[in-house]
Order: C-alpha cells, then structure tokens, then sequence
C-alpha cells in the first residue's frame, strides 16, 4: 500500500512531466510550421494533408523528446523539494535514500511500459505517416531507397540483381536472377529490364534469355518479351531506408529476418531500430536514477546549479546516443552497442551519483 510520500511524489512526477510534454509539442509544431509554411503554400498541400502530418508529428515528436523533457522534468520537481527542505525533512525522519527513489521508480516503470506499447504499436503508423509526407513534399531531392546495384537474396535459392530501380515506374534495368540447388547454378534469367505491370499483376521483360543448366548440357530460351510471375514483390528489390522504422513488433521482426537473409544492405540500421524499441524505455530508469540523485542534494546555486548540471548530463546522454546512432548508419559499427552502451554506461555514473547522494 502506498504511503503518502510515495503519492506525493508520483503525483508531483507524472504531472510534472505531462505539463512539460504537453507545453513542448505545441512549441515543437508551431516551429515546424513556420519553417515549413512555404514549402506547404508551394506545393498547395491540401489542408486535410497537413492536418494529419501534424497529428503524426506530434506522436513522431513526443517520442523523440520525452526522454530529455522527463529528465528535466524530474530535476525540476525534486529540485524544489530540495531548496523547500523536504527531503532533508523525509531522510531525517529515518526513510533510506533507495526507500526514498521507490516512489521514483514506481513512476518510471508507468513510463518505461506507456513507452515500450507506444513505441511498438503507435509511433511506427505515425513514423510512416510524417516520413511519406516528409519525402512526397519537404524533402524530395532525398534518396529514400538504395537505386543502383541492387543485389537482393529472395529465398534459399535464388539471388536477384538489377543495375538500377525506379520505384515511381516501378521498373529495373539490367536484370539477373539466378536459382541455385545444393549450391549448383540450375538455371539463369537475364532481361534488358523487368516492369511490374499493375492491372495483370505480372512481370514484363524485355530482351528475355534464361539459361538452364543440365548435368551434361545447357539449353538457351530467348524471347524479346515475356509476363511471368516471381515469388517476390517488385518493391522488395529496394525498401524504403526508414521501413523498419513503420513496423509493428511482429511485422519488423519478420522484415528483420527477411532483410537478414537477403543480405541487405541496411541491416545494421533496421537491427538498431528493433535494439531502441527496447533500450528507449529502460533508460527511463536511468535517467529518473541520474536526475533525482543530482537534484535531490541542496546546493548554494540552488535550483539553477542543478537544472545546469542535469541539462549537462542529459544532453551528454543524447549527443553520445545520436553520435553512436550515426556510426551505425554510416559504418559496421555493431547496432547491439550503439543501442546499449549509453544505458550502461549512464546508468553506471547514476549509480554512482547515488552513493554520492545518499552521503
């Protein structure tokens, strides 16, 4: 049974940090807005448009912030609880320090499970909303799938390639695909270029040549075009790079394991997606852990000393976080340490920073 202490300070935590959350979206929209107001007149973006890329901005953003503004949040609250004198009234009536982060804690796993069932089911629909609407008007000069040499494992047996891909046309140049059988080549398909045709749900080549390969001979099949079918989808040649990141729990980890067999380039991207699903609501703890144990000691600065310290650590957290996220994306850097080692290491120095406090 809760005390009053402990309804005192998860009420003082979660309302502390829905006023902060719901004061930073608004902001965060309205900034959007005046950067993007032109680009919206520009392309004459319907209004029902821009009314749901705002309803997905506001989940895509929240997500993306709640951990910097509920450790300011909590610095806040147990700031003014320290300059009032309140805690060193609570530890001085006999309460331990770790009794006292109980209630902390009980307000962090809220948090951590509101986080990890939003994370897994809501924010991928809001991702995939705000990042098509990013790419359709805002920020169309950006690449948004690998186009060119495009190798693809489809199955066990057979490998796909393409020299380039035009998704709008839905169309590849230069195709090959290749059917092995106990890792012998049993046959061969090359064409000039494979279209996806829409109303016969088919594949057109042109320039079509398979080779089929027998124990003592090889046959040769030429035809200047040809509408078959293919076990995969023309799409699958080239995902979207952000794709994993609009996936549910169950959908990425089967896209995960299909990327996986495929070879694709951008695996390492789409594993640390599936590592931050997990990592972003366990560093609620560590955050809460971190900013009570440098909040809750009285200094002479008072609550200005500690808001310095705490914005300090916060955003040492972020920069190493986004820091690691870029090595991922842009080398072979293992997607498992980028996700957990600023956990770990943060959660380390709260460790620490609590034996500090409780003296």
């Amino acid at each position: 049974m809760l005390k009053i202490l402990d309804t005192y300070i998860i009420k003082k935590y979660l309302i502390t940090f829905l006023v902060a959350l719901f004061l930073f979206i608004p902001i965060g929209i309205m900034v959007d807005v005046a950067e993007r107001i032109d680009k919206f007149k520009e392309n004459e973006i319907p209004f029902k448009e821009v009314l749901d890329y705002y309803l997905d901005f506001m989940w895509y953003f929240g997500n993306l912030l709640f951990p910097i503004l509920l450790f300011l949040s909590i610095i806040w609250f147990t700031s003014k609880l320290a300059n009032n004198t309140e805690i060193i009234s609570v530890l001085s009536s006999g309460i331990s320090f770790s009794r006292f982060l109980r209630p902390y804690f009980i307000s962090a796993s809220l948090i951590a499970i509101i986080s990890f069932f939003l994370g897994m089911f809501v924010v991928p629909n809001a991702s995939k909303g705000f990042n098509e609407f990013n790419y359709k008007y805002l920020n169309k000069k950006y690449e948004i799938r690998n186009t060119s040499r495009v190798f693809k494992q489809i199955s066990k047996e057979e490998f796909v390639y393409v020299s380039s891909y035009n998704p709008t046309r839905e169309r590849a140049m230069d195709f090959t695909l290749e059917h092995f059988d106990n890792e012998k080549l049993k046959f061969k398909i090359m064409a000039q270029s494979i279209r996806w045709i829409k109303s016969d749900s088919v594949f057109r080549l042109l320039n079509f040549r398979k080779r089929i390969i027998y124990e003592d001979e090889e046959v040769l099949i030429k035809k200047k075009s040809i509408d078959t079918i293919f076990n995969f989808n023309i799409h699958d040649l080239s995902p979207l790079n952000y794709e994993a990141e609009t996936l549910t729990l169950f959908d990425l980890n089967k896209f995960i394991n299909s990327e996986i067999k495929s070879g694709s380039k951008l695996i390492n991207q789409h594993l640390l997606v599936r590592h931050k699903r997990y990592s972003l609501p366990l560093s609620v703890f560590v955050l809460t852990l971190i900013s009570v144990s440098v909040s809750s000691v009285r200094r002479r600065g008072g609550m200005g000393i500690n808001l310095a310290m705490g914005i300090l650590m916060g955003f040492s957290f972020i920069f190493i976080d986004k820091v690691l996220v870029v090595l991922v994306n842009k080398s072979n850097f293992p997607a498992s340490i980028a996700a957990w080692s600023p956990i770990i290491f943060f959660g380390g120095l709260g460790y620490f920073l609590m034996r500090y406090a409780k003296r």
